[in-house]
This record gives C-alpha cells, sequence and structure tokens, in this order.
C-alpha cells in the first residue's frame, strides 16, 4: 500500500464530520466534484473504499472510519504546532527565494503568497519563473532556496544528493484537440494523428515519448511547442493535437480547442525541493513550503 496522501484526508474528515458530500463541501468552500473527486483518488491510492455509497447518502465504511479518526488526530497536532509557531512571532522570518515553472506559478505559487504573508509577515518571498533544470542548477548554485519540478509518472525518481523533495501534485495529463477533429474515446484512437511535441527534457515531451511506446511506435510530429498557449494557439488552427497537464487547463482556451481525458495517458507530479540539511529545512522555507501544499491542495482539477 502506497504512503497515505494527509491532503486528501481533509476531504474525509469534512464528510465524516458533517455526513455528507454537500455538506462537506460547504464546510471546505470548495465545490462538491472536488470532494468527490479527492475522496476517489484516495480509495483509488489505498485500494479500498472509504465510503459506502447508498441512496440516502454516504456513510464511512470501516476503513473509512480509521482514516477519518487518524485524520482528526493529524489535525490536533497541527492545531498545537501552529499556536507553536504562533508564540514564536517575529522569530519565523526571513527571506525565501522561490523558482517554479509557468503553470505551477498560476495554480500553485501565487495563491500561496496570501497565507504567508498573512501567517507570517517576518517572511520575505521572491518568485522567479525558472524551467525545472534552470530552477534546480540555481538551487545547487545556493541562488534559490525552494523550487518546483516536474516529473512524468515513469520519470518519477528520488531526489538528488544533498536534496529533499515534498510531493505537492499528482495531476492527469489531458489531450486538446481542434473541434474539428473527431473526439477520441481512447488513446488509440490517436494513432494517426498529427501530433504538437513539447520541448525535449520536459515531462510533456517525456510524456509524449510514454505514449507513444504504448501505441507502438513512433507518432507523427508536425509541430514542436515552448509554452502551452503555443500549443493551444497551433491545436486551435487546426495543426494537430497535444498533451498537456491539467494545471495547464486552468485558463480560457482559444476557440476551437476541445480537452478530451482519455484513460491511459498518466500523470504528471508537481514536486517542491530544497537542499537537505537533516531533512529541516529551516522554519522560514518550512512555513512556505505548508503554504504552498495547502494551495495544492485547493487546486481542482477538472
Amino acid at each position: 500500500m502506497a504512503s497515505i496522501d494527509p491532503r486528501r484526508l481533509a476531504y474525509l474528515l469534512a464528510v465524516y464530520r458533517t455526513g455528507g458530500i454537500l455538506a462537506a463541501a460547504d464546510e471546505l468552500n470548495v465545490t462538491p466534484s472536488a470532494v468527490s473527486q479527492q475522496i476517489a483518488r484516495l480509495e483509488s491510492e489505498e485500494g479500498l473504499d472509504v465510503l459506502a455509497r447508498g441512496p440516502r447518502g454516504v456513510t464511512l465504511t470501516p476503513a473509512g472510519r480509521v482514516l477519518a479518526e487518524t485524520a482528526e488526530r493529524i489535525e490536533a497536532e497541527l492545531v498545537e504546532a501552529r499556536k507553536t509557531l504562533a508564540t514564536m512571532g517575529d522569530e519565523v522570518s526571513g527571506r525565501v527565494a522561490v523558482g517554479a515553472f509557468q503553470t505551477s506559478i498560476q495554480a500553485i505559487v501565487g495563491p500561496s503568497l496570501g497565507q504567508v504573508r498573512e501567517d507570517y509577515p517576518g517572511i520575505e518571498v521572491t518568485v522567479a519563473e525558472h524551467e525545472p533544470d534552470e530552477a534546480v542548477r540555481l538551487l545547487r548554485a545556493g541562488e534559490l532556496d525552494l523550487v518546483l519540478v516536474e516529473q512524468d509518472e515513469d520519470a518519477v525518481t528520488s531526489a538528488p544528493r544533498g536534496m529533499h523533495d515534498v510531493i505537492l501534485l499528482d495531476e492527469p495529463w489531458r489531450v486538446v484537440i481542434p473541434s474539428t477533429f473527431p473526439t477520441p474515446t481512447q488513446v488509440a484512437d490517436l494513432t494517426d494523428a498529427p501530433w504538437l511535441a513539447a520541448e525535449r527534457q520536459t515531462a510533456a515531451a517525456r510524456a509524449l515519448e510514454r505514449l507513444a511506446g504504448t501505441l507502438g511506435g513512433r507518432l507523427r510530429v508536425v509541430h514542436q511547442f515552448t509554452s502551452f498557449e503555443a500549443a493551444y494557439a497551433l491545436v486551435a488552427a487546426g495543426e494537430g493535437v497535444a498533451m498537456v497537464a491539467a494545471l495547464a487547463l486552468q485558463q480560457e482556451l482559444p476557440a476551437g480547442v476541445e480537452v478530451v481525458p482519455l484513460p491511459g495517458l498518466g500523470s504528471r507530479r508537481v514536486i517542491a525541493r530544497h537542499r537537505q540539511n537533516r531533512r529541516e529545512p529551516g522554519p522560514a522555507v518550512t512555513a512556505v513550503l505548508d503554504a504552498l501544499l495547502a494551495a495544492a491542495g485547493r487546486v481542482e482539477l477538472g
């Protein structure tokens, strides 16, 4: 069984306390679909049912009750930790330099900054947009304190020596197609499609290579893109189809672009990486990490 993702437990705990999906959504200030999505992921990751669904609503299974009670204990520990941090006041201070790629800034880093300012006014966060490889180089050089990197599911590796990784989010890959194209119902329908390829060494490029392998060979690549916005423009022009990460779909897409979720596309992992110092990055970086985790837990992946 994989390690339990504590972010999912918050959704289960809300259902446990309120008695239903809709009430839990109101308590968490999210949509009911977001609650259902997180519960479904928890069940998938743990390989067991945590909710029994019936005509009168949902109830927790025995396994679900164990996890919900565990979540309550975790919450109590976090409350005590926050109280301790609050007594430290201005002791939690300093500058934290963050390097991140575009979609992670839009969906995770940006939304986290308000929480840092509110909870830790003594912390100054600076954000710079960098592609993951460049960000890691700057992290090694000491110019950045915390970086966000991406990995395709078949390229997930442990942190390099001297660094430590914190998983922020696992998000599904999607296919975007011109609205004039026939809508595929399975990955095999895209074998002969014209493809747009992402820049080499990116998670999107690796994901496309993996997809080509599952389809039995090389795909017909007609264009290459660096930004997802460029991909959308080419798709809208009817030039081909592309694999994009769910975070890249948080914005309004051009007319003529259709998003297609298909089984078998896999996922992209977004990771926060910092230099390892007895596994403790220091109170200021820890505070920013906590805010990033909280922001990632609020992301709704369509």
